[in-house]
C-alpha cells in the first residue's frame, strides 16, 4: 500500500520527466517577444479565460449576480471614493480567488483525470480560499454599506 506522500512523489517525478523531455520547445504562446500584437493576444486569452470561468463554474454566476447587486446598491447610496475603493477591492478579491480556483481545478483534472485524494485536497483548499475571500468581502460590504443603507431605510420609514 502506497502512502499519500509516496503517491505525491510519483506524480512529481512523472511531471518532471514530461517537463524535462519538452523543456527545449516553448509552448502555449509564451515564446513571443514583447509586442503590441502579443499583448493583444494575451488580452484576448484573458477574456477567453473569464468567459470560460463563467461558462463552467456555477459559483461564478453567483459572484456575478452579487457583484451587480452590490454595485447597484453602492451607486444608489452615493458612496465616497474611499468606500468605492473598498467595495471594488472586495469584489475583485472574490473574482480573483474564483479564477485561481477554477484554474487549479482545470490543471488538477488534467494532471489526474481519475480520482486522487491529493487532488481532492488541493481542490478543497482552493475552494476554501474562495470562501475566505467571500466572507471577507461580505464583512467589508456590511461595514461599508450597512450605515448608509440603514440611514436610507430610516428616511423611508
Amino acid at each position: 500500500m502506497m502512502t499519500a506522500g509516496g503517491q505525491a512523489i510519483q506524480m512529481v517525478e512523472r511531471i518532471k520527466e514530461t517537463t524535462n523531455a519538452e523543456a527545449e520547445t516553448p509552448r502555449n504562446g509564451n515564446n513571443e517577444s514583447f509586442t503590441l500584437t502579443g499583448r493583444l493576444h494575451s488580452f484576448r486569452h484573458a477574456v477567453h479565460g473569464m468567459a470560460l470561468m463563467l461558462r463552467s463554474q456555477h459559483n461564478a454566476w453567483l459572484h456575478a449576480f452579487a457583484s451587480v447587486c452590490i454595485l447597484t446598491v453602492s451607486g444608489l447610496l452615493r458612496l465616497s471614493d474611499g468606500q468605492w475603493c473598498l467595495i471594488i477591492l472586495a469584489i475583485v478579491a472574490v473574482w480573483t480567488a474564483e479564477a485561481l480556483n477554477t484554474a487549479l481545478e482545470f490543471l488538477a483534472d488534467a494532471a489526474s483525470p481519475e480520482f486522487h485524494p491529493l487532488v481532492k485536497n488541493a481542490k478543497d483548499v482552493a475552494a476554501g480560499g474562495v470562501l475566505i475571500s467571500a466572507i471577507g468581502s461580505v464583512a467589508i460590504g456590511l461595514l461599508v454599506l450597512g450605515p448608509p443603507l440603514l440611514e436610507f431605510l430610516s428616511r423611508l420609514l
